[in-house]
């Protein structure tokens, strides 16, 4: 087997093969696919601090997949990095101001941070989806009778705000949030052909995990909005969107998760309004 010669291949490797792979590997391939930013612009060492491994293990895992050295396999990271933006200001962008003192950190300091970093997030959404994948998605809106939603915890948000803009759609929106202990009943209507959106990140809530597997056993599509190629969802949904979010001391944001969203509404409505299925288009209320 030769190594994989491009960012996209080393990261379908991966997801093919991270079951076989041994508990500190897999730490390993989860912290690569979540962080390619990261990874192209930290050292060894920094990077096996950050995934909670000896940098033997992070030189065993490109071992794994063919590579002569770890920083042979991180080349391919840099390379990614370079072709989404300029050489002259990436660095400046990701580093996101590291050096703040613990104590000292101030409300204008953590603006600052948040702002470069969904900036830097934002500047690679064109790059992160396929237009095949986001025509896709607004097709399986756009033909569903029914439109199930669940995203719990930091992602009840993006399923929140999926619920409210459906409806001024006139689709028929079903949020999935577990009112009163009642998760099982309301994804128990969910047939063949209805469409679910589903929405995790790391650590995954298994509340969406099982009711997407719910869904899927169902004959129902999936559309799965997440964080890892290797998420729970990924197997199982019929689109499948990678979300890499901005992080600032260990909170991250969902910026780009709301730019997705609102990407896939926007589309839907104006295709909806091509297709004489709604208003015009003016008449949309987009109330913020």
């Amino acid at each position: 087997m030769a190594a994989p010669s491009s960012l996209e291949q080393l990261q379908q490797a991966i997801s093919r093969n991270y079951d076989n792979l041994s508990k500190r590997l897999q730490q390993v391939a989860r912290f690569l696919l979540e962080h390619p930013n990261t990874v192209a612009l930290e050292t060894v060492a920094s990077l096996a601090q950050q995934c909670g491994v000896p940098p033997s293990t992070l030189v065993r895992f490109a071992a794994a997949f063919e590579y002569n050295g770890f920083s042979e396999m991180q080349n391919l990271f840099r390379q990614s990095l370079v072709e989404q933006t300029s050489t002259a200001s990436y660095s400046e962008r990701v580093k996101m101001n590291k050096n703040t003192a613990g104590n000292n950190i101030n409300a204008s300091d953590v603006l600052n941070e948040f702002s470069s970093s969904n900036a830097f997030s934002m500047s690679h959404m064109a790059h992160q989806f396929s237009p095949d994948a986001l025509n896709a998605a607004v097709d399986l809106l756009e033909q569903a009778q029914n439109i199930y939603l669940i995203g719990l915890r930091r992602a009840f948000p993006i399923s929140s705000y999926f619920a409210y803009s459906l409806r001024h759609l006139n689709k028929t929106t079903h949020l999935i949030d577990g009112g009163g202990g009642m998760l099982v009943e309301q994804a128990s209507n969910i047939r063949k052909d209805d469409v679910i959106i589903a929405t995790t990140f790391s650590p995954y809530a298994q509340e969406t995990v099982t009711v997407s597997e719910y869904a899927y056993a169902a004959g129902a599509k999936v559309i799965a909005i997440t964080d890892s190629k290797i998420s729970p969802l990924a197997g199982m949904s019929d689109v499948c969107f990678d979300i890499k979010e901005a992080e600032v001391m260990g909170f991250r944001s969902l910026t780009s998760s709301m730019t997705l969203a609102q990407t896939l509404l926007v589309s839907l409505a104006y295709r909806l309004n091509a297709d004489g299925q709604i208003g015009d288009t003016k008449q949309i209320q987009w109330k913020h």
